[in-house]
């Protein structure tokens, strides 16, 4: 069986994006990384991607005309199964998302719908569980949609917030469930047949 391709996006250090692939060399991720898109040149997952030979490629995001172009080039040069962002620190822009739709999946460190949207990423998501009360918070994987965080919710883990937790302390417990997670996840959706209910995405 031919293996399946994967675009990533990453703005970062690259530590997912080495994570998806090192499940890629173990075989634990029956797909390739095809290439490694980049709105910064030299950026930690750039560097990464060069020393594994993994074909890079620099977006441009100054204009949306070339925004759009420039991510097109993804599909045009690579014609990936899925598209992962890894990191990635801008917004799609929305033409090209309803393009692909179901083609592009992100992370985010908490259960969506709730502690999602502008603003909440990083420490900020932690802080605002905490702050809630919430006895419960984990990671979702979702496909991109246009709005922000708001696609359709394909995998979550669950971690539980002690009362003794900090917002650095919550951010441990959900990284250590969000790079699994999004292995298995990225797997069942290049080789299983699923659709989509509402904002759920169902296995069959």
């Amino acid at each position: 069986m031919q293996r399946k391709k994967l675009a990533v996006l990453a703005s970062g250090t690259g530590t997912t994006f080495q994570y998806i692939l090192d499940a890629s060399r173990r075989l634990d991720l029956f797909a390739e990384i095809a290439v490694l898109a980049s709105d910064r040149k030299e950026c930690g997952a750039v560097l990464r991607a060069e020393s594994a030979s993994i074909p890079v490629l620099h977006l441009k995001t100054k204009h949306l005309d070339d925004a759009i172009s420039s991510l097109e080039r993804i599909f045009i040069d690579y014609n990936p199964d899925l598209i992962v962002l890894a990191g990635y620190n801008r917004i799609l822009p929305e033409e090209f998302v309803s393009s692909h739709r179901e083609r592009i999946i992100n992370t985010h460190p908490a259960l969506l719908p709730c502690f999602g949207g502008k603003g909440m990423y990083g420490l900020n998501v932690h802080r605002a569980v905490i702050e809630s009360g919430a006895k419960f918070s984990g990671c979702t994987v979702h496909f991109v949609d246009t709005g922000i965080d708001t696609g359709p919710i394909i995998a979550q883990a669950i971690v539980q917030v002690a009362e003794s937790d900090t917002q650095e302390s919550l951010s441990e417990k959900v990284k250590a469930l969000e790079k699994p997670l999004l292995i298995g996840t990225i797997t069942r959706l290049l080789h299983d047949p699923y659709r989509i209910e509402g904002k759920r995405v169902l296995f069959t």
